[in-house]
Formats: structure tokens, C-alpha cells, sequence
């Protein structure tokens, strides 16, 4: 199972949808989200309201008799409490309390059956969650037989802070008619949270490797820069599929090497407007920040962030190496 870690508006959205184009690879959008979105019978990116979508309704059913019989109220109500940032420096321990190590296992083992659904009614060996938010994958890490592969996938805090500041419409069905928003300090701010949230899980997975059947399951990571995905796809995408166990097909590496791919319609709970996104599309790095971006503004995200900056490599004019998928080396374990 791969799992997609980091700031949100940082390309999740995008590296999901050309993973799941990829043969055995059924990309599921934000999973995090689908307790809420089940619950206000949101709409899938097939364009069916969930309630409506044969897959989502297949998968209800094999993971748990059908989603009447999960208490979504209970999962949105113990998601805000286990999987909270307070929470994460408990979880990445090498030992819980019993009693708290089986709390966590049972609400990690509701995704897991999720995960587990998906990958049967689709057929796929890898399944990718975009969900992004670390408290989840900290979670994850808990349940011994999930065999979970992390992506810290990183994006410019500037580029993302100019996304956020920015009017997103989406579907008026999606929950609400525009992406959230936030001012660029404060993003810059959750940026250096979440990013350093998946720097202490590379640190706690190599600190308590080979602890026995008490601690967390090993976890695989790879850290990857949007900037170097989108300047070079073809290379980025055998670098993750590599990651994931799967073989890209030498047609899909030939579009993504002419900088355009083709995207089916899926089956995504949750993400940004492009999970809607069907037929051919042109790749290109989205750095409207660097004009749209005022002075004051690049000013504060730059200094909030720049420690991190100078750890990815963002320094200087903060342009990628040309082609470069250096990023996206395995993380230390």
C-alpha cells in the first residue's frame, strides 16, 4: 500500500492520478476524508454521488457488509483524537500501552479493510492514499501486516502558500464550492508542521527497526520533490513505481517523456478539482508564485521556512535541477 505524505497543494492530487493510470495500481484519493464525505454523500470523481458509485458500494460491501454498518459519526470522532498532531511523538515510539497499542490497531484496521476492499473489487496489487495528513500514516504503522510504503512528496512552501491564497472553485456537491484557503504565514507554518512530521517518522523508523512484535511495522519511505517529478514524469513515475512494486508500461513512459498523459475517469473520494480531470492533459510545473507571490508575502514564508528549505534543496532562486528525480531517494530507515 503506498501512502502519500506531506503538505496539501503540493501535486498529490496529480501524482496519484498518473500512478493509478499506471496497470495494477488503483489510486483512492484522500481515504482520510471518506468518513465525512460518506457521511454528507459527497461526490466521487466518477461524477456519481458516492451512495450511487458501483465502486465505492462494492468496496463498503467487502470491507464491511456495506457502510450502514460503520458508525461514521464514532470514525470522524476518533480520527480527530488518534490521529492528532499531539499524538504523532507517542506514535512514533518504539512501545505503546497495550490498551492504547489496540485502540489505535482497531481504527488503523478500518483503512486497512478499506485498503484491502479496493484492491480486490479493482483488481490491483498497489494501492495509492493521497490523504497526505501524517497523523494517518503514523497510525498505520501500527498494524503488523500492512506492508505500507510512504511517499513524502514536498513542493516549495511559496508554491504552496500561493495556492492557498488563491480561489479554487470546485464542485458545489464536493462538500463546498471552493477549496479551503489560508493566509500565506499560516500555511507556511502547517508546511514546516507537516514536513517535519514525516522527518520524525524517517528518524523513528530507523530507531526502531527490528524492535520485535510489540513496536510499529517496519515502513518504507521515499522523498520526492513535485518540482523534479514534473520536470521529469518519466522518471519520476519508474522511480515510484519501482517503490511500489509495479512496472510502468514503455507506452506510458513515452507520454510522460512527451511531457502529456491520458487519465480514465477514477474512483477518488477526495483531493483538489483535478481528480475530475479525464482525457489527455499537458504536464507542466505550476510556478505562478514566483510573480503572484508579493514581496512581504515571499518574504515571510521564506524566513518561517527556511531551514527546510535549505534541507530540499529549495535555497538560492529555488529552481529544481533541470530533469532531477534525486528527490526521490529512499529516505533513511
Amino acid at each position: 500500500m503506498l501512502y502519500i505524505g506531506g503538505m496539501g497543494r503540493s501535486g498529490s492530487t496529480l501524482v496519484e492520478r498518473i500512478l493509478g493510470a499506471t496497470p495494477g495500481v488503483c489510486g483512492l484519493g484522500e481515504v482520510a476524508q471518506i468518513w465525512q464525505r460518506l457521511g454528507r454523500d459527497d461526490v466521487c470523481s466518477c461524477g456519481r454521488l458516492l451512495s450511487a458509485c458501483d465502486f465505492w458500494s462494492a468496496v463498503g460491501a467487502e470491507a464491511f457488509g456495506g457502510w450502514h454498518t460503520v458508525d461514521l459519526d464514532r470514525m470522524s470522532e476518533q480520527q480527530s483524537r488518534l490521529e492528532a498532531l499531539r499524538m504523532q511523538p507517542r506514535l512514533a515510539g518504539s512501545r505503546l500501552p497495550p490498551e492504547l497499542r489496540a485502540v489505535i490497531q482497531r481504527h488503523a484496521e478500518h483503512y486497512a479493510r478499506i485498503y484491502r476492499a479496493a484492491s480486490a473489487v479493482s483488481g490491483s496489487e498497489v494501492i495509492v492514499d493521497s490523504s497526505k495528513f501524517s497523523g494517518l500514516a503514523f497510525c498505520l504503522r501500527w498494524l503488523p501486516d500492512l506492508d505500507l510504503r510512504v511517499v513524502h512528496l514536498v513542493r516549495d512552501p511559496r508554491g504552496v502558500a500561493f495556492s492557498f491564497a488563491k480561489r479554487v472553485k470546485q464542485p458545489p456537491r464536493d462538500g463546498c464550492d471552493e477549496m479551503p484557503r489560508l493566509a500565506p504565514a499560516r500555511s507556511a507554518m502547517y508546511w514546516a508542521v507537516q514536513n517535519s512530521a514525516f522527518g520524525l517518522m524517517a528518524w523513528s523508523c530507523r530507531r526502531t527497526a527490528g524492535r520485535g512484535a510489540d513496536g510499529p511495522a517496519p515502513v518504507r519511505l521515499c522523498r520526492l520533490r513535485y518540482e523534479d517529478f514534473v520536470a521529469d514524469p518519466a522518471a519520476g513515475l519508474r522511480t515510484l513505481a519501482d517503490f511500489a512494486g509495479v512496472q510502468p508500461s514503455a507506452v506510458e513512459l513515452s507520454d510522460l517523456d512527451a511531457g502529456r498523459v491520458r487519465l480514465d475517469l477514477s474512483h477518488s473520494v477526495a483531493g483538489n478539482p483535478m481528480r475530475f480531470v479525464a482525457g489527455d492533459i499537458r504536464l507542466r510545473a505550476d510556478e505562478a508564485w514566483r510573480t503572484g507571490l508579493v514581496p512581504r508575502q515571499r518574504f515571510a514564508v521564506t524566513a518561517i521556512c527556511a531551514p527546510w528549505l535549505a534541507r530540499y534543496g529549495y535555497l538560492g532562486s529555488g529552481r529544481p535541477a533541470a530533469r532531477a528525480v534525486a528527490g526521490a531517494q529512499p529516505a533513511p530507515r
